[in-house]
């Protein structure tokens, strides 16, 4: 795993000395997804940097890569990410006449490209299997093409110029550039106050992301977009039992892939379906003990306190599948003091590059990941095993299927008002008109939805859910990409997500929602696929989302230091977006365990985390 970024600039010859400390400032910014080895490639208007996690080929993955050789252009590579069937491709292009350097995914990606991508480079990014994000240039037609994976598991920004284009894997790349602004205007705003995925929004003014499935060519005349992946309707005819073997093959093969590294390996258990089915796979596969690591907070398990939520503690299903499949397993227990300490939280909120807003759920992960990355570099996660098979009870609940909204926004996951400003100021709230934004994401993604065909087809119930299947899997599960991609590359962890393997993902999303809870329970197919790895306990248990610290100094210690922000008054970096009456009446209430009470403590988060952006940021607000 890595961390990428460059510049393009028609105008200039970026190879001049002139430009070396912007370009060395920019990839400074990338070291923690790349403390291994870092790299520059820069020629007349063409730059590319990198910054290295060593996991496969450690001596020979070396990057910026050049492939330069038989007379035809140069090729210049800096790629993040691993292509798991890189072994499979790697004999077609031998066979092709290639003769390779190196036994790094890097190489036959770039070789790939010489070979299959001189009229269309999708045709290269259709082949490839895995999680990526990288950039090519080639000297011949002067054009560089940005590609990232099909479920935007790896992130890739860009930022367009009068002559050329900045790029980074996150934005802080492309802000430590002196030609890209800091400058967030309300459009940015409200998409970072919304819990929703906006490719074409990346907060700061004029930068967007890189959409999964999809490449972006710059050249001369511009910059443009092209797909090369999308879902669809796959016309699924296969019968429950069918399916049910056919998810497993896959869970299987994708599990094999996913553990080839060259250095320490391990996988994240929460005790729920996903991870113990995950870390059953692995321990199966593995020459060996898997190692296994969850998160837990002091006194958690002994004075856990059930809710809407979670109705049971991970810890005592954690200990019973490490037991059970018989891996090396170490808790990570954290204190509240560990979580609010403000070097945290600001390392957070810089990991991110936003103010996010789920507070210690991000505080913890950092945590986590920190206190694994002592011990592994690389992580097998069950991330996106609730998009894909249908496990949030937001699935399940009439009422949210019904809501003409986000499911997550209407449902038990939120359940926020979006036109009640809550602590910010009313006037702003209104300018800013989160609620109309979120209602054109929303119309937008539905209007994306591929129709139903076959005997589903005439059913309005099978049309919606595959509309809410959809909604998550485009508009949700990339927030959670991005978060986990974030929490562990701040610390130089790669973390891999088996269950986005874009094979598994088409095939259950072409299945009807009938056989996606055919025994009346969420994630009926991966449940029956798995069941005969793991104790009938966890088998059943019912979903628990990421824990969430229930100390009560956590709320305190957060009411603490939002009172010192409205303490400083206009000269909180905050201040020009708050209502501080609101906020201090906020203060006044005090914490509990009430059935709003995440969400008030969500809000406080949110206030301190964007005091903490737009002051580290230096952000401009043009409101």
């Amino acid at each position: 795993m890595c961390g990428i970024c460059g510049w393009i600039d028609y105008r200039h010859d970026l190879g001049a000395d002139e430009h070396a400390r912007t370009l060395a400032a920019m990839n400074e910014t990338m070291s923690c997804r790349g403390p291994d080895q870092q790299g520059v490639w820069a020629q007349g208007p063409a730059a590319l940097c990198h910054r290295r996690l060593a996991v496969i080929d450690i001596e020979g993955g070396r990057q910026p890569m050049t492939l330069d050789e038989g007379g035809a252009p140069a090729l210049h590579m800096v790629y993040s990410g691993e292509t798991y069937n890189f072994r499979e491709l790697r004999e077609q292009l031998a066979a092709a006449g290639h003769r390779f350097r190196t036994s790094s995914d890097t190489e036959v990606v770039l070789r790939a490209h010489r070979e299959w991508g001189a009229k269309d480079p999708r045709d290269v990014a259709r082949r490839l299997n895995g999680m990526f994000a990288y950039a090519l240039w080639d000297s011949g037609t002067n054009e560089l093409v940005l590609v990232r994976d099909r479920l935007g598991i790896k992130p890739l920004y860009y930022y367009p110029t009068p002559h050329g284009v900045l790029f980074g894997s996150e934005p802080k790349a492309i802000l430590a550039n002196p030609e890209a602004e800091r400058v967030v205007d309300a459009e940015g705003l409200r998409r970072a106050l919304a819990f929703v995925s906006d490719m074409s929004n990346a907060v700061f003014r004029g930068m967007r992301e890189v959409p999964p499935g999809c490449v972006v060519r710059v050249s001369r005349d511009g910059v443009r977009e092209e797909r090369y992946w999308e879902l669809t309707d796959t016309g699924h005819t296969d019968d429950v039992d069918t399916t049910v073997h056919h998810v497993r093959e896959l869970l299987e093969d994708t599990a094999l892939r996913q553990l080839y590294a060259d250095v320490p390996l391990c996988t994240l258990l929460s005790g729920g379906l996903d991870s113990s089915a995950l870390t059953a796979l692995a321990a199966k596969h593995v020459d060996g003990t898997v190692r296994s690591f969850a998160v837990d907070f002091v006194g958690y398990a002994d004075n856990f306190v059930a809710d809407d939520a979670r109705g049971t503690p991970d810890s005592p299903y954690v200990h019973e599948v490490a037991e059970y499949v018989g891996t090396a397993h170490r808790d990570i227990v954290l204190r509240t003091e560990d979580m609010m300490d403000p070097a945290v939280r600001r390392a957070t909120v810089h990991a991110r590059d936003l103010p996010a807003g789920i507070g210690d759920m991000d505080s913890s992960l950092y945590l986590l990941f920190s206190a694994i990355r002592k011990e592994s570099t690389v992580a097998l996660s069950g991330e996106s095993a609730d998009e894909v098979f249908g496990g949030y009870r937001d699935f399940h609940d009439p009422e949210t299927v019904a809501a003409d909204t986000f499911p997550w926004l209407a449902g038990r996951m939120m359940n926020a008002d979006q036109s009640d400003p809550g602590l910010f100021d009313r006037a702003l709230w209104d300018k800013l008109d989160v609620p109309g934004y979120l209602d054109d994401q929303y119309r937008t993604a539905l209007a994306e939805v591929p129709e139903l065909t076959g005997p589903a087809a005439d059913d309005p119930h099978e049309r919606r859910m595959r509309e809410i299947c959809y909604l998550y899997l485009t508009r949700w599960l990339p927030v959670l990409l991005d978060r986990k991609d974030r929490m562990s590359m701040a610390v130089g962890l790669e973390v891999r997500v088996p269950f986005c393997d874009h094979r598994l993902v088409e095939y259950v999303f072409g299945t009807p929602w009938a056989h996606k809870n055919f025994d009346g329970r969420e994630k009926s197919l991966l449940r029956h696929a798995t069941k005969d790895l793991l104790p009938e306990t966890v088998v059943q248990r019912v979903k628990s989302p990421y824990p969430s610290t229930q100390d009560d100094s956590y709320e305190k210690s957060l009411r603490d230091q939002v009172a010192e922000i409205v303490g400083q008054g206009d000269d909180a970096p905050v201040a020009p977006l708050v209502d501080r009456a609101a906020v201090q009446r906020r203060l006044d209430e005090g914490g509990g365990h009430e059935a709003n009470s995440m969400g008030r403590r969500m809000q406080l988060e949110r206030i301190i985390d964007l005091n903490t952006w737009i002051g580290d940021y230096d952000v401009q607000l043009s409101l």
